[in-house]
């Protein structure tokens, strides 16, 4: 089995262990910064180069595409997937879940539950807008900010006037999210990899802060789903599309609300919280979804692949 993992950084702990799992198995593994590839195309032919040589058409890729190059490396992906490289995640459901607005209306047409969200241009009555969002608390959220940036909570409705003022002014596109104060600052976030959940842990704020990314000094621990989390976790990675990715659910009154479906989640809090060996179980679902190029016939179809680079 030949595996590339799709990273910028083979130093960061989610890679690392990923390249572990994948040698404990025995299979060619190596790590590709997919910002030095480069594609050439032609008829009837797809070729991927890498630091100056035709690069091997592996049998599975292992996208972890940074925020910040979301299109350069759904380009990479796509490539992959054109050449019949069974990839753990698809371009066009790493390309939705960048994209949180586009993200929220797929779950949405799919009946899986989130905090009421309202999406407004700078055209827009601050106080329609604060109104259609159920009112102070609001949290305020930049479309293209990650791991806790460019989150903000206003408390009252001159403060969410005064912000929103201020980023219609700089022409930023922003959600206007209820808040749900019974969170007190947690979340939860489920892993799952080939439509099952393979853990998940309760994820709490610092003292202060609402957000509760462990970029921002937040802390986790392993956690028990219930029924409800479980099945909402799992309905939102289907509508998605993604087959490994983090599902955040808040928990409310009215049952567990996604937040964002990570198409790219770490390994490293997940892991050490539960214990639970993630990156063995994202090889097991490629285990289970690609035959490897092991016998004659497929030898011979390896060698015509790599020879032509398609």
């Amino acid at each position: 089995m030949r595996v590339y993992i799709l990273s910028r950084n083979e130093t960061l702990y989610s890679t690392k262990r990923l390249v572990e799992a994948a040698q404990e198995r025995n299979w060619e593994v190596e790590v590709i910064d997919y910002l030095k590839c480069t594609i050439e195309i032609m008829k009837g032919e797809l070729v991927i180069n890498y630091l100056g040589k035709v690069l091997p058409v592996p049998d599975a890729i292992i996208p972890r595409i940074g925020a910040s190059r979301t299109f350069y490396g759904t380009a990479m992906v796509r490539h992959f997937e054109m050449m019949d490289v069974f990839s753990t995640s698809g371009n066009l459901a790493i390309a939705r879940s960048r994209d949180k607005l586009r993200s929220l209306q797929i779950l949405s047409k799919n009946d899986v539950d989130m905090p009421k969200t309202v999406f407004a241009s700078n055209k827009s009555n601050a106080k329609d807008v604060i109104a259609l969002s159920g009112g102070a608390p609001l949290v305020l959220k930049i479309l293209e900010g990650t791991q806790g940036v460019g989150v903000v909570l206003v408390d009252s409705e001159k403060a969410a006037k005064s912000v929103l003022g201020a980023f219609y002014g700089m022409d930023v596109s922003l959600l206007v999210q209820e808040f749900i104060e019974e969170a007190g600052g947690a979340d939860i976030r489920a892993f799952v990899v080939g439509g099952k959940v393979v853990g998940a842990m309760r994820r709490q704020g610092a003292e202060g802060d609402f957000r509760s990314n462990l970029h921002q000094g937040g802390s986790a621990k392993a956690h028990k789903l219930t029924r409800k989390e479980k099945s909402t976790a799992l309905g939102a990675a289907k509508a998605m599309g993604l087959g490994v990715c983090g599902v955040d659910m808040i928990p409310s009154a009215r049952g567990p609300l996604v937040m964002e479906v990570n198409s790219s989640p770490g390994l490293e809090g997940i892991e050490k919280s539960t214990g639970i060996d993630i990156a063995g179980e994202i090889m097991n679902y490629i285990e289970k979804n690609v035959i490897p190029m092991s016998d004659t016939v497929s030898k011979k179809i390896r060698r015509k692949r790599d020879n032509i680079g398609a």
